[in-house]
Order: structure tokens, then sequence, then C-alpha cells
């Protein structure tokens, strides 16, 4: 089973940005697709980004496009997201997740493609 650690959240004022990390514990993680989600209090959790197992294909939600960048590292098996322009909106807990099939053909969106999940990390925009 692998588990999945992220870092790199906090308090930023609005503008600022921010490189959040997740490092998987297995050397499996290079054939799964890896995302990023989000959830602000009240609120369900959230598409924000995916990455293809190849790297190849990225996803973003709309509400991100153009702001974050998600990207990988297989040989040291991490996977992060730049965030940049930050808004206040984007205040929340950020949970990396991996892809429950592996090797798949395109970009998981919705959360019920995912098995794994990090203990999240909390990111905070003040106006």
């Amino acid at each position: 089973q692998v588990q999945l650690v992220e870092s790199g959240g906090g308090l930023v004022q609005a503008g600022g940005s921010l490189r959040l990390s997740c490092a998987a514990s297995k050397q499996t993680f290079s054939n799964f697709a890896m995302g990023w989600f989000r959830q602000a209090p009240g609120k369900e959790r959230e598409f924000i980004a995916a990455i293809s197992w190849t790297a190849t294909n990225t996803y973003y939600a709309n509400s991100v496009k153009g702001r974050f960048t998600i990207s990988r590292d297989n040989a040291k098996n991490t996977v992060a997201l730049q965030m940049n322009s930050l808004k206040p909106e984007d205040t929340a807990v950020y949970y990396c997740s991996k892809d429950q099939i592996p090797w798949r053909v395109g970009v998981p969106r919705d959360r019920d493609e995912y098995d794994t999940w990090g203990q999240g990390t909390q990111v905070t925009v003040s106006s």
C-alpha cells in the first residue's frame, strides 16, 4: 500500500506563491496518475489538478487553470503543485491522491477514481 505525505502548506498573502510537495512511499508510484484535491471548511473535497503516470498529460480545474502547475518526478517518487497568484478563495486543506488504476490512458478527474490519500496540508491565503 502506497503512503502519501504532503508538505509545503502555510500562510501566504494574496498574490503570493506556495509549492506543495507529496512524497510517495513506494516505487510503484510511477505507474499511477496522481492528483491534487482541496477541501475548504464546510465544502466538499474538490478536484484541482492531475497528472498522468507518464507525466505527458495534465488537467486542471477551471478555478486554478493558469495559476497552478502540477508536476512529478518519478525518480524521486514525488509530485508537486506550484501555486501562483494565490487568492483567499484558495484557502483549504490540500490533499495528494493516487489513481486506483495503473497505467491509465488519460487523467482521472473524479474523486472516486483515486484510492489513496495523504493526510493533507493547510494552505491559508490572507487578503
